[in-house]
C-alpha cells in the first residue's frame, strides 16, 4: 500500500483517523498520550479549521507519523480523491 497523499485538511484528518483505528487507539486515548481533549482529536480528524500545528505534530508523534513536504504531484484531483 502506498502512502496516503493529503492535500486538504479533511484529508489529514482521514490520514490521521486511519492510523489510529490500525494502531487499535480511540480518540480519547489519543488525547491522554497528547494531553489534548477527545474533542480536540475529533475536529483534527474532522478537518476543522483552527488546528495548531504544535497539536496536528503532537498527534503525529503520539500515532508514530511524520509530515513529510515535497513538491504537488500531477494527477488530477479525481484520481486523488478515489485513494479517500
Amino acid at each position: 500500500m502506498t502512502d496516503p497523499i493529503a492535500r486538504t485538511s479533511k484529508q489529514v484528518g482521514a490520514a490521521i483517523r486511519r492510523r489510529r483505528r490500525a494502531l487499535g487507539m480511540n480518540q480519547k486515548q489519543v488525547g491522554k498520550k497528547t494531553h489534548l481533549r477527545q474533542a480536540t482529536i475529533s475536529g483534527l480528524e474532522a478537518g476543522e479549521d483552527g488546528t495548531q500545528l504544535r497539536t496536528l505534530f503532537g498527534v503525529l508523534t503520539a500515532l508514530n507519523m511524520e509530515l513529510v513536504i515535497r513538491p504537488r504531484t500531477k494527477s488530477s484531483t479525481d484520481k486523488m480523491e478515489e485513494m479517500f
